[in-house]
């Protein structure tokens, strides 16, 4: 009797998208993750409407790669929450995780792609390193600029609006996270930061 081979298991990676639910919340600098998530979707042309891992979350393939995209629901600061359930149930290791998120330390509109690293005060990405035992995943910061005098709020910040002026600048910042994304997926991290590190 001849017996079938099991199956590899799928090679998955989770597309973490970052930013507060709630349409309170929905243009503000914090949620250019979420629009980032919006955008792959609508591309791939399937609903980010299902609810799981504290995330709405779609399964999608992107540049041939199977990907879990996320938009977590637990709120910015908790976001670890939702990474580490749903890597626990995919099996995912940290180098499979790409998060994407916003960052006040970079201009408007200029992505930098990182292999790893710190937080940079950025709490979402505190909280899945603290959840997740490690900083070695990837992640596409997407910047939305400094507060404009050292005592504005930062909080205040991240949670405003863009100006009428920076709307298209982060239209095309979104546009090129989306890309930056599949890139990954496809060429390699290495790949990925040659083309967008520099790109506004």
């Amino acid at each position: 009797m001849w017996f079938k081979r099991s199956a590899a298991p799928k090679e998955r990676f989770l597309i973490v998208c970052l930013g507060n639910p709630g349409a309170k919340y929905e243009k503000t600098r914090h949620n250019v993750g979420f629009l980032t998530a919006d955008l792959l979707a609508e591309q791939c042309r399937v609903p980010l409407r299902k609810l799981k891992f504290h995330s709405l979350y779609v399964e999608v393939t992107l540049e041939g790669k199977t990907a879990v995209l996320m938009k977590p629901q637990t709120y910015m600061n908790l976001s670890g929450e939702a990474v580490r359930e749903a890597a626990q149930f995919y099996k995912v290791p940290l180098e499979r995780i790409l998060v994407i998120a916003d960052d006040t330390a970079l201009p408007t509109g200029q992505l930098r792609i990182r292999r790893k690293g710190s937080a940079g005060g950025h709490n979402g990405l505190k909280n899945i390193i603290d959840c997740m035992g490690g900083d070695g995943f990837p992640r596409i910061k997407i910047g939305v600029g400094a507060p404009p005098h050292p005592e504005y709020d930062l909080a205040d910040w991240v949670l405003g609006s863009f100006s009428a002026q920076e709307v298209p600048v982060m239209e095309r910042a979104i546009a090129n996270a989306a890309e930056a994304a599949k890139v990954l997926l496809r060429d390699g991290i290495d790949a990925a930061m040659n083309q967008f590190n520099s790109a506004i």
